[in-house]
C-alpha cells in the first residue's frame, strides 16, 4: 500500500524500540577511531563508540553516509508507490543532508529532504511526530508542517565540560581553545534551527549550574511539554543533577536518559550533556 515512509540518518536519538515500533529507517554514519571504521548501529553502540574514544590515540572522524546507501534506501522504500519524508541532521554539522538531496534527485522514488536543523534527541522527537502521522495515513504536506512545528517548539541545551574536542575538531579557534582549557571556562550551547549559538560562559561548575536553574523555571513555566530527553557524554553525575530537579516537575513523562550519538560526543567531549525537550501550543 502506498503510504509516506520516514527516513533519518544515524545521528538521531532513536531508540531500538522506536525504530521498530514507528518503522523508521536509519541510514548510519560511520566513524574511524584509530584506523577502525565502524558503522553506527550496526558494528558500534554510542556506549562502546564513547568507550573507545576516551582511549584513542587519535581524535575521532565521522563521515557521512555514501550516497549510493541513501539511493537503495530511497529506491525499496517507495517501489510500491510511496513517497519518502526523510529528516536530517543540521546542515552546520554534517554534509549528511546534501548527500540524501542528491540522492533523492537520482532516486525513482518521490523525496522530500528536510533540514531538522538539530540532531541527537531533537531529531528523534521530530522523525517520531512524522513517523505516527504517516502510520494515520497523513500527506507529505501535513507530516511536513507538523515536523516543523516540532522543530520550532524544541529546545536543546548542550552543556560543554571542555573545549579540547571542539577545538580539535574545527569547530573553535585552537588559541581560544588553549586560553579557555587553562582557565577552566566552560560554556552552554542551545542548539536548534540549524544554529550553535554559545548562551553561557564562564569558570567552573557554578556557572552552568545557574543557567541551569533558568532552564528549569523556563520548563516549568512551559505549558503541554510532550517529551524530555537527556544525552550525555559520560556525565551521570550531572545527569543525575538534572533529574534531581526536573523530575519533581514532570513526574508523568518518562525522561529518556541515553548516552549520546557519536557525532555530538566527538565534538562535545567526555563530560558534555544535553537537556532536551519539546511542547505544543
Amino acid at each position: 500500500m502506498a503510504t509516506v515512509k520516514i527516513v533519518t540518518d544515524s545521528s538521531a536519538g532513536l531508540t531500538d524500540e522506536e525504530e521498530k515500533k514507528y518503522h523508521i529507517t536509519i541510514v548510519p554514519l560511520t566513524v574511524m577511531i584509530d584506523d577502525v571504521v565502524y558503522v553506527e548501529r550496526h558494528t558500534i553502540t554510542n556506549d562502546e563508540f564513547i568507550d573507545k574514544m576516551e582511549h584513542s590515540k587519535a581524535f575521532p572522524k565521522t563521515s557521512q553516509p555514501p550516497l549510493g546507501d541513501f539511493i537503495k534506501v530511497f529506491d525499496e522504500l517507495g517501489a510500491d508507490g510511496s513517497s519518502v519524508i526523510c529528516i536530517n541532521m543540521m546542515e552546520s554539522i554534517s554534509g549528511t543532508i546534501h548527500t540524501a538531496e542528491q540522492a533523492a534527485k537520482i532516486s525513482k522514488t518521490d523525496v522530500t529532504v528536510f533540514d531538522s536543523g538539530t540532531t541527537d534527541r531533537a531529531l528523534a522527537f521530530q522523525c517520531i511526530e512524522a513517523a505516527k502521522l504517516a502510520q494515520k495515513g497523513a500527506s507529505v504536506d501535513e507530516i511536513l508542517a507538523r515536523v516543523k512545528k516540532v522543530s520550532d517548539n524544541t529546545r536543546l541545551y548542550m552543556g560543554v565540560m571542555t573545549l579540547n574536542n571542539l577545538v580539535k575538531g574545527g569547530r573553535i579557534n585552537k588559541m581560544t581553545g588553549a586560553i579557555s582549557s587553562l582557565l577552566n571556562i566552560k560554556i552552554v550551547l542551545q542548539v536548534g534551527q540549524g544554529n550553535l549559538n554559545i548562551r553561557t560562559k564562564g569558570r567552573g561548575m557554578k556557572t552552568i549550574d545557574r543557567f541551569y536553574d533558568k532552564v528549569y523555571e523556563q520548563m516549568k513555566n512551559t505549558p503541554n511539554i510532550k517529551a524530555i530527553g537527556i544525552s550525555h557524554v559520560h556525565a551521570e553525575g550531572m545527569v543525575d543533577n538534572i533529574l534531581k530537579h526536573i523530575q519533581p516537575i514532570f513526574p508523568n513523562i518518562d525522561i529518556l536518559v541515553r548516552e549520546t550519538v557519536p557525532i555530538i560526543a566527538t565534538h562535545g567531549g567526555p563530560g558534555a550533556f544535553a537537556l532536551v525537550y519539546y511542547f505544543d501550543d
